[in-house]
């Protein structure tokens, strides 16, 4: 065999990569391919495959979704979806998992067709596209659209022939849905009254959509070890739920005199993940605008580094935060950015402006002077394609052709004239929605449920609506309460921060036969902001049947028993234990 000294340093390079590539796949690693074995990690990829490496090295076992990502790189994948579209054909095995990538879901068993998640960062988006929405899910899909927690859109029961043109048709509108599935970073959430909201403290739109743009063009930041949530919250009236993300931003004013300048900053919070019962922690860090998407970029490097491969139940930040901690975490945060982090009690901070509630419906005055925006209900975020090219030309005829997505899957359509705000009323009533805050359907939120999603125990769409029309024909509602229903613990529904949160779960039908019907494990006093805390289990093995006036009954005892007019069912939950919640969810 020659020297080693007879080759370059570029062939002594790749000579060193193939055989660490070779001995890592001896060691039953990463399922690779000899051409993918045979490459020393480099390019924004490297990072991943070094963390997949140690892991390996450290005695650790590669999930199975870990070893697909590295034996075929999910964006490499277009003429073999081709392939199988043109075949009529749905992906098989890890395929599955790597279509995700582009956003395309295999709904099977509950559904034989493909889900498309969008990304629309901030949750903003124009009338043209809406409408371009509407024709996609009129060829090519069910026609109707989803809108979802993470203020975005979904579509569903796309055959298997379809997904190619469901994709070229949402990037011809100027979306996509690259990675808005698998162990990606999800939809970039920011206030939906970004720009328009008169309290806020700083618009959050130009951060949301660097962050977008910054994560589709840096390949590094996909293919983490799970997937991972980013929002930006403004101050404004209505919330972007920043605690319940792993990394969240929220605006702050240091007036004259603190420690810092002062100014407008944004406090960094980590961890959250409220199904897993923690919200995301405040870690005494303010960061000036600019500075927050490359704090975001060292936070999700780390996480590649140190996020567990092994384990899917523990892939998430909060783990590697409760392993490293978070002063050790911030310190490698620190050494990837060209600034120190600027560390500032929330104390010293001025007090977050007060959230509306219900902000997100309803006509509220914007900044701009004499202007309003309008919250439209949609009945548990489902538009069909009428109503989505309706709701577009309400925005371009009385708005400025801006829509606006939200935590709560309703929207918002901003910029209408004072003068027209009759004229909507009647525009979004002709549609078959709503607009009032006091309807039981404006804190109504329900996740797919097993009519689309394989992982969910009841038809949590279908039962949510059934609660809002039972509680509309038997409960006087004068304020405002959050209903979520959740189809596994998953909690794509968020039921830990309800007022009254519903998972999903198989119960005994009371027939002595050992048989079991779809029902609920309910949920009491959650909140965010600040009304944070995590809903407790009060009542469990609800029938789906029973759930309407289960729910209805605690909401009549609310209005009966609370203090005053202005008790909320917040307060009003935290008053009473967990026995006298009970006793008003049972009673006769």
């Amino acid at each position: 065999m020659s020297d080693m000294n007879e080759f370059s340093a570029e062939q002594k390079k790749y000579l060193e990569g193939f055989a660490s590539g070779i001995g890592i796949a001896r060691a039953g690693g990463l399922g690779a391919k000899t051409s993918t074995a045979a490459s020393a990690p480099s390019g924004p990829e490297s990072l991943h495959q070094e963390a997949r490496a140690r892991t390996i090295a450290g005695g650790g076992k590669l999930v199975a979704e870990e070893k697909a990502k590295a034996e075929k790189h999910p964006f490499e994948m277009w003429d073999e979806m081709r392939a199988n579209a043109a075949a009529g054909k749905f992906p098989k095995g890890t395929d599955v998992f790597l279509y995700k990538y582009h956003g395309m879901f295999h709904v099977a068993p509950a559904q034989d067709s493909f889900m498309c998640r969008l990304r629309i960062p901030g949750g903003i988006l124009r009338d043209f596209q809406l409408r371009g929405i509407a024709d996609i899910a009129e060829k090519f899909a069910g026609p109707y659209a989803h809108v979802t927690t993470r203020a975005n859109l979904q579509l569903r029961e796309i055959p298997a022939a379809n997904p190619i043109h469901v994709l070229t048709a949402l990037d011809e509108i100027g979306l996509t849905s690259k990675g808005a599935g698998a162990d990606n970073i999800r939809n970039v959430t920011g206030s939906p009254t970004a720009g328009i909201d008169a309290q806020e403290l700083i618009d959050t739109q130009p951060l949301c959509r660097e962050m977008h743009h910054y994560i589709l063009n840096h390949r590094e930041m996909y293919g983490l070890p799970r997937k991972f949530n980013i929002a930006f919250d403004g101050g404004g009236k209505v919330a972007a739920l920043d605690d319940t993300n792993d990394i969240g931003f929220f605006a702050v004013k240091v007036s004259e005199g603190k420690s810092a300048p002062a100014g407008i900053y944004f406090r960094l919070r980590l961890g959250g993940i409220t199904g897993h019962h923690d919200f995301a922690r405040d870690e005494g860090v303010i960061l000036a605008p600019e500075q927050c998407v490359p704090v975001a970029e060292a936070i999700v490097r780390i996480f590649i580094q140190e996020g567990d491969r092994t384990n899917r139940q523990k892939a998430r930040m909060k783990y590697v935060l409760d392993r490293l901690g978070h002063e050790e975490y911030l310190k490698r945060v620190e050494a990837l950015v060209p600034f120190r982090l600027q560390r500032l009690p929330i104390e010293a901070c001025d007090p977050r402006p007060a959230v509306a509630k219900h902000g997100h419906v309803d006509f509220h005055a914007q900044k701009q002077a004499g202007k309003f925006y309008v919250g439209v209900i949609t009945p548990v975020g489902r538009m069909d394609c009428a109503q989505m090219r309706g709701i577009a030309d309400i925005a371009s005829q009385f708005g400025s052709g801006t829509i606006r997505l939200t935590v709560w899957q309703n929207l918002i359509i901003s910029d209408i004239d004072e003068t027209h705000i009759d004229a909507v009323k009647a525009a979004i009533e002709a549609l078959g929605l709503t607009w009032k805050a006091h309807s039981i359907r404006a804190g109504l939120i329900a996740c797919t449920g097993n009519t689309g999603c394989k992982f969910a125990a009841s038809d949590t769409k279908g039962h949510a609506l059934q609660i809002a029309e039972h509680v509309e024909k038997t409960v006087a509602m004068d304020s405002p309460v959050n209903i979520h229903l959740t189809g596994c613990h998953h909690s794509c529904a968020q039921h830990y921060i309800g007022d009254i949160g519903l998972i999903a779960a198989k119960v005994d039908d009371g027939s002595g036969a050992d048989e079991q019907v779809e029902g609920y494990h309910i949920h009491i006093g959650g909140g965010y902001g600040e009304e944070q805390a995590m809903a407790r289990e009060v009542l469990r093995d609800v029938k789906a049947g029973e759930a309407p006036r289960v729910i209805g009954k605690m909401l009549a005892a609310y209005l009966h028993h609370r203090s005053d007019a202005q008790e909320s069912f917040h307060q009003f939950t935290r008053r009473h234990d967990d026995a006298a919640l009970k006793q008003f969810l049972t009673a006769n």
